[in-house]
């Protein structure tokens, strides 16, 4: 069998893609059953079971990346969020690449960055933009509502209490949409050529249809995040990997289907 190269140019990448895997693409993503929720980290599972030890290894390594860029004020966190989903998409050009027959490299990890890397960094600075914006609104409410208790007899004090409290929830009600745009974009870019704003309305609308499997995937992996944590986040090394797996099996569920 052929193997995709991970480092071809972006339209011979995805037309590998596509004779590689024998299926067509299915705009916006079709929705799933259930239990699918299950099988899209089984998958995963399976897809690091393959090279247990170059998964851990991309996973130390992403994970030292993170360490450094958090040593470097602002900036460091600034570039972990345009560069998220650089990374993102050379870890599904492996899966890929692990899928078809091929070997997983650490150098995977960096293969967003030979092509797609304009509409790649697109996404991560959209996400950051939008994350930013929700940020300082809800910044901005409980910092009135912080400033309301420290001034307030203790009912004021109790009602500035709820409205921070409902801050927080309409930032997470706000963020997971947000979430759910980023969730397919790299796939969608690396395999698909879409551009970034295209690939995140096509991730939130694969999202939206499967909100039921994305529920039971949710509860699993909340479950199985637990344990991990157990043994000093060592867990992490595994779980790590399966989750970055699952996320290129659930695409290809969702995104693909296979040709009659």
């Amino acid at each position: 069998m052929t193997v995709m190269n991970p480092y071809a140019a972006p339209k011979a990448a995805v037309a590998d893609e596509t004779v590689a895997l024998d299926a067509d693409y299915v705009p916006g993503g079709q929705a799933r059953p259930v239990g699918h929720g299950w099988a899209w980290i089984a998958e995963g599972w399976h897809l690091f079971r393959r090279q247990p030890g170059i998964w851990i290894g991309i996973a130390l390594l992403l994970v030292a990346i993170m360490l450094a860029a958090a040593f470097i004020p602002v900036v460091g966190g600034l570039a972990l969020s345009l560069f998220g989903p650089v990374f993102a998409g050379g870890i599904v050009i492996g899966c890929k690449a692990l899928e078809s027959g091929g070997d997983l490299e650490v150098g995977h990890l960096f293969a967003g960055f030979r092509s797609r890397t304009g509409p790649l960094i697109g996404i991560g600075a959209l996400y950051l933009g939008a994350s930013v914006v929700i940020m300082l609104a809800v910044g901005l409410v409980m910092g009135v509502g912080m400033f309301t208790m420290m001034g307030a007899d203790p009912q004021g004090a109790a009602a500035a209490g709820m409205t921070m409290v409902l801050a927080m929830l309409v930032a997470m009600a706000l963020l997971v949409p947000v979430v759910m745009a980023i969730w397919f974009a790299a796939p969608l870019v690396v395999f698909h050529g879409h551009g970034a704003v295209e690939a995140m309305k096509g991730s939130f609308a694969g999202c939206l249809k499967n909100v039921l499997p994305f529920l039971w995937y949710s509860v699993i992996f909340v479950a199985l995040a637990f344990v991990a944590s157990l043994p000093l986040l060592l867990g992490w090394l595994v779980l790590g990997p399966v989750l970055a797996a699952s996320i290129y099996t659930a695409y290809r569920d969702i995104y693909l289907t296979p040709r009659s």
